[in-house]
């Protein structure tokens, strides 16, 4: 007989996979963004949520991010009385993640997070190549709406099962290497949050806009899919 993960099972495989894709992700920035350049910070997220979607997928359904939550309530296709308690989950893994990333870049003589932005979101002179707000919004509403739009399509009972995570850690790198000279790539509240605490300052009062425009595009994603695709795609 199969059984359902219970609601702890779930919130748990959200804080872990949202640990690992911040870990990961902005771990490869941090620790090794000068060996490995953009493409492989890109790389580096694509696989971290790739991986993380068949790790923590089948118990959860691997949002490991509060606008992708969003899009899938929206385009209903996830229950929105649960979206609180993902969203919480979410934030406290990247948190947690970022935590120990600041622990380990401290080993490092003369290492201080709010001078190296410790890979934090920004805008004019935080945006790695001097993009402006309204730059920067619009790159984070669009790319968030597509990178939603393909985890809707990719997860849908039309696409080709087993394969939604190659198209979503994909679907991830491509907009990594879009807009890590933007903004250096949100599309996720919670990544955005979890390494914002600890740059301070700057990139504490920019994160707002890291919040809500992922969010913003997430809904849109969430609205079109379900008008073009209907309820059970």
């Amino acid at each position: 007989m199969t059984t359902h993960p219970s609601t702890s099972q779930k919130l748990s495989a959200e804080l872990l996979g949202t640990f690992w894709l911040v870990l990961g992700g902005c771990g490869t920035a941090v620790l090794a963004g000068d060996q490995v350049g953009a493409p492989g910070i890109a790389a580096a997220f694509g696989l971290t949520v790739l991986t993380g979607a068949y790790a923590f997928g089948p118990v959860s359904g691997g949002h490991f991010n509060p606008a992708v939550t969003v899009g899938l309530a929206t385009a209903r296709r996830f229950a929105w009385r649960d979206a609180p308690g993902y969203v919480v989950a979410q934030v406290v893994g990247a948190t947690l993640a970022g935590a120990l990333l600041l622990a380990i870049a401290s080993g490092k003589d003369g290492f201080s997070a709010s001078a190296s932005g410790f890979a934090s979101n920004g805008f004019g002179d935080r945006s790695p190549g001097g993009y402006g707000f309204w730059a920067v919004v619009a790159t984070e509403v669009v790319l968030t709406a597509f990178f939603v739009l393909v985890i809707l399509g990719a997860s849908s009972k039309r696409a080709a099962a087993g394969f939604s995570g190659v198209a979503i850690g994909l679907a991830l790198t491509l907009v990594h290497l879009i807009s890590i000279p933007v903004s250096n790539t949100s599309v996720n509240p919670a990544r955005s949050l979890g390494v914002a605490w600890f740059a301070g300052g700057d990139a504490l009062a920019q994160v707002w806009v890291f919040v809500a425009a992922p969010v913003i595009g997430a809904a849109i994603a969430g609205v079109a899919h379900a008008l073009v695709l209907g309820d059970e795609a």
